[in-house]
C-alpha cells in the first residue's frame, strides 16, 4: 500500500527535482521550444511545494487536485495544462482514498495518460510526454497482472519510461512547438517526456525510501548506456 504521506514525499521529491533540474529541462527545450519548460515547471512545482504542508490532512485525490489547480494556475505554455489535466484526471481515480493499492495506482496511471492524450491530441510516436507515459502504464500493469507488488512493477515502469524517453530522440516531432521545426526536431530529447519520466523516477524513489538525490536524467548520451 502508498500511503498519503507517501503521495505528499513523493510531490516535494519531485518539486525537488524539477529545481536541481532546471536548467537541463530548459536546455532541451531551448532545442526544439521556447526555452522554458524547466522554468515554468520550476515555477509551478515551487508553487506545489508551498502549497503541501496545507494538504496534510486531505485524501490523496484532494491532494492530488489541489496540486493541479496550482499548476494550472502557475505554468504557462503547454505543459501547465497537460500536467494539470494529469494530476486532475489522477485525482478521480483514487477519490476518497488515504491509501493505494497497486490497482489504485495503475488507475492514477492510466486516467493520467488519457487525459494527456486527450488534452494534447498526441499519441506514441509524436514526440510527446505520452512517449515516456504510455510504455510506463503498460509496464506497470503487465507487472500487477503478474501479481508483483508495488515496488517492483513501479521498477518496471520507470524502466519502460526510460527506454521511451530514450526513443523520443530519432523521432520527428508531430506537435507543439517542435512540430514546427520539421527534420531539425530529429536528434533532440524531447523536453516533456524528460520532466515526465523525472515525475515517474522521484515516486520510485519514494517508494524505495531513497533520500538521496535521484540519478541523472538520461539523456541523449547516457540514454543509450
Amino acid at each position: 500500500m502508498v500511503s498519503q504521506a507517501q503521495i505528499l514525499e513523493w510531490l516535494q521529491v519531485f518539486a525537488t527535482e524539477i529545481e536541481q533540474n532546471k536548467a537541463y529541462l530548459t536546455e532541451l527545450d531551448a532545442a526544439i521550444g521556447d526555452a522554458d519548460h524547466g522554468i515554468n515547471m520550476d515555477r509551478g512545482f515551487k508553487k506545489v511545494s508551498i502549497q503541501l504542508p496545507t494538504l496534510t490532512d486531505k485524501d490523496i485525490s484532494s491532494i492530488l487536485k489541489a496540486v493541479s489547480m496550482t499548476l494550472i494556475s502557475s505554468i504557462g505554455g503547454a505543459s501547465g495544462p497537460l500536467y494539470g489535466t494529469w494530476f486532475l484526471r489522477a485525482s478521480t481515480a483514487v477519490v476518497g482514498k488515504q491509501q493505494l493499492t497497486e490497482q489504485d495506482i495503475l488507475a492514477i496511471l492510466q486516467a493520467g495518460l488519457e487525459g494527456v492524450r486527450q488534452r494534447g491530441k498526441a499519441q506514441l510516436g509524436d514526440k510527446t510526454m505520452v512517449d515516456v507515459l504510455s510504455p510506463a502504464v503498460a509496464a506497470f500493469g503487465q507487472a500487477i497482472g503478474e501479481s508483483k507488488r508495488t515496488l517492483q512493477a513501479m521498477q518496471q515502469a520507470v524502466a519502460a519510461a526510460q527506454k521511451g524517453l530514450q526513443e523520443t530522440t530519432p523521432m520527428h516531432a508531430k506537435k507543439g512547438r517542435a512540430s514546427y521545426l520539421g527534420e531539425r526536431s530529429i536528434g533532440h530529447q524531447d523536453p516533456g517526456g524528460t520532466s515526465a519520466y523525472l515525475m515517474l523516477k522521484s515516486f520510485l524513489a519514494v517508494l524505495e525510501n531513497s533520500k538521496s538525490i535521484i540519478s541523472q536524467i538520461p539523456n541523449e548520451k547516457n540514454c543509450l548506456d
